[in-house]
């Protein structure tokens, strides 16, 4: 295998996925260029907002081909083209053979939420101190236990009464929240996402973990809820706020993760008509922010 590794910008993306799907590339992926950098950038789709763009202002797209000299000749006629200009041919590079399953496996290992509440593989033994745990495996839905945004929320469920509550997901991505707060003793949850691939994903998870809930697109969301999770990025946050605090009951509970840091002052400023926003927990420059009806 060979990968084609190309540089563009944001109003490039579309053509030249659609030449490399003719020029017979065998997958094409696309990420920010400037991820991990102070230039990175968020695409979501919330409602009420723009759909997602194609692709980021510095995209890196990355085609596999099964054969070199494909991958050199793609290579060779994109460059050609009037449509690549800004555009950048960075490598053509091969592929080293390996086990994908084992080693994506191998990136995921049992993560502690708290000393005795732990999200675990299904490839691992449980550790022998997991009083609770989930049994969660990567997938297409945002929330594998491993980003600190995820743990903050955990350990939230965790450490607060939920029990008995009407609980609302929102954003459940993988519904790995949404099961903690069963694991935790909630009666009744409502795991809602925009994305039916994350709907179909936590449906599967509430399965495996052997709990009950409520999964589908936002309109599941009816009435009011002892504690409402989301775990989304600040923008779409402030979007929401007055549909999310609408949901939550009179001394109930509202949890906002996806928050950086610095976000946390237009985060309060977006929600103080509604509700105080204060800064529960910070790991790894992200925080969680809560508030109580």
């Amino acid at each position: 295998m060979f990968e084609v590794c190309l540089l563009c910008p944001e109003d490039r993306v579309e053509v030249l996925s659609e030449a490399l799907e003719a020029l017979e590339a065998l997958s094409v992926s696309v990420e920010d260029a400037d991820a991990e950098t102070e230039a990175e950038q968020a695409l979501f789709g919330e409602p009420g907002m723009p759909t997602p763009k194609e692709g980021w202002q510095r995209s890196r797209m990355v085609a596999l081909f099964q054969e070199e000299l494909s991958a050199l000749e793609a290579a060779r006629l994109l460059s050609a083209q009037d449509f690549f200009e800004g555009c950048q041919v960075v490598a053509v590079v091969a592929v080293a053979d390996q086990d994908w399953v084992r080693l994506t496996q191998s990136q995921f290992s049992p993560v502690e939420i708290t000393s005795d509440f732990w999200i675990v593989p299904t490839w691992h033994e449980p550790p022998f101190q997991a009083k609770k745990m989930i049994r969660l495996d990567p997938g297409l839905a945002f929330g594998t236990g491993t980003h600190p945004t995820t743990r903050m929320c955990l350990r939230w469920i965790a450490s607060h009464p939920v029990a008995g509550q009407r609980v609302l997901d929102y954003g459940c991505g993988s519904g790995i929240l949404a099961i903690g707060a069963a694991k935790y003793g909630a009666i009744h949850i409502d795991a809602v996402d925009i994305d039916t691939a994350a709907v179909e994903s936590t449906v599967l998870n509430a399965q495996a973990n052997h709990v009950t809930l409520n999964a589908g697109l936002p309109d599941v969301a009816k009435g009011l809820y002892g504690t409402v999770l989301a775990n989304i990025l600040a923008t779409p946050l402030k979007v929401l706020a007055p549909l999310l605090c609408a949901h939550v009951e009179v001394g109930g509970a509202l949890v906002l993760a996806g928050i950086l840091e610095r976000q946390a002052d237009e985060l309060k400023q977006a929600y103080a008509p509604y509700l105080s926003l204060q800064v529960s927990d910070t790991q790894e420059g992200w925080i969680l922010m809560t508030a109580l009806a």
